[in-house]
C-alpha cells in the first residue's frame, strides 16, 4: 500500500470532523472521547436502548465495544448496529474478551451476522469470533496476529468488510488484500483503553475515507506513530498516556507518510 493514500485519509478526517457514536465500555469512555477529539473527530456516548438506534442513524460512524456489556447495553448495541446498516452508516465491532465468557460471545456472534464494516480485536478475540479459538486471558491475547490471519480473512469475507488484528505488528485484511502495520510502543499495552480507543479511531477513519482497507490501515498507523512519539518523551505508562493524546493530535497526513507498512 502506498503511504500517500494514508495522507489523503487523514486530510479527509480532519476536514469533515466525523461524529462517532460510541457504545463502549465504562472503563474507557474518557480516553476514547479524548482520543477522538485529538484526531479531529467528535465523540458521543449514547448507550441507552431508547436512543441508541436513533442516534446511530444520524452519526457518521458507530463503535460497538462489548468490554463491560450488560443486558441493557447489549440491546442498545443490537439496535445501533441494525440502525447503522439501514442508514448506510459504517460501524466497527470490538469483540473485547470474546471467547472466554458466554454472554458476550453470543452477543458478538449476533453482531457479526449484522455485518460490521470493520472488526478490530486482538488475535485471540478474532480467532474466537471466527470460531477458531477459545479466546485469550481476559483482554490479553494468547496468540499472535499472524496466527489469526487465516481466520481474519475468512471473517472478512463473511462480513464483506475488513478485519484488523492488533499486536506487535498489526494485520489488516479484507479477505484478499493483507497489510501489516508496524511501529508503536509496548507502552500502549500498559495504557488502559488504548486498544478500545483504537476501535473508535478506526470508526472515525472509515466514516470519511473511501476505501475501507486504507481507512483501517490509516487508523492503525496514526495510533502507532503517535505511540512512538509519546514513548520517546514518557517516563513510564502514566506520562505516556498524556503524551499519547498530545501525539494523536500532532499526527497529520505528512506524519502518516512515515508509516511502517508491508
Amino acid at each position: 500500500m502506498d503511504a500517500t493514500s494514508l495522507r489523503a485519509a487523514s486530510t479527509a478526517l480532519r476536514d469533515s470532523a466525523p461524529l462517532v457514536h460510541c457504545l463502549t465500555n465504562t472503563v474507557v469512555q474518557t480516553i476514547t472521547a479524548n482520543a477522538l477529539l485529538a484526531i479531529g473527530a467528535a465523540p458521543a456516548m449514547v448507550d441507552d436502548p431508547a436512543e441508541a438506534g436513533e442516534f446511530a442513524a444520524i452519526a457518521s460512524a458507530v463503535l460497538v465495544n462489548v468490554g463491560t456489556v450488560q443486558q441493557r447495553t447489549a440491546e442498545a448495541m443490537r439496535l445501533a448496529a441494525r440502525a447503522a446498516n439501514e442508514a448506510g452508516t459504517p460501524w466497527v465491532l470490538d469483540p473485547v474478551a470474546v471467547g472466554g465468557l458466554t454472554f458476550r460471545t453470543e452477543l458478538a456472534a449476533d453482531l457479526v451476522e449484522l455485518r460490521p464494516t470493520v472488526v478490530r480485536g486482538n488475535a485471540s478475540e478474532v480467532l474466537a469470533l471466527a470460531g477458531a479459538g477459545k479466546g485469550g486471558r481476559g483482554v490479553d491475547s494468547t496468540a499472535d496476529p499472524d496466527d489469526a490471519l487465516e481466520a481474519a480473512g475468512e471473517l472478512a469475507r463473511r462480513t464483506r468488510g475488513v478485519v484488523a488484528v492488533s499486536g506487535p505488528v498489526d494485520v489488516v485484511t479484507d479477505g484478499d488484500t493483507v497489510v501489516r502495520v508496524g511501529g508503536g510502543s509496548p507502552l500502549l499495552t500498559r495504557t488502559t483503553g488504548a486498544g478500545c480507543a483504537l476501535g473508535a479511531i478506526v470508526a472515525a477513519y472509515v466514516a470519511t475515507a473511501g476505501d475501507l482497507v486504507t481507512a483501517t490501515v490509516a487508523a492503525h498507523a496514526h495510533v502507532a506513530l503517535a505511540a512512538e512519539a509519546a514513548a520517546a518523551l514518557a517516563d513510564g505508562p502514566g506520562t505516556f498516556a498524556i503524551r499519547w493524546l498530545d501525539a494523536l493530535d500532532a499526527v497529520d497526513g505528512e506524519t502518516l507518510l512515515r508509516a511502517q507498512l508491508s
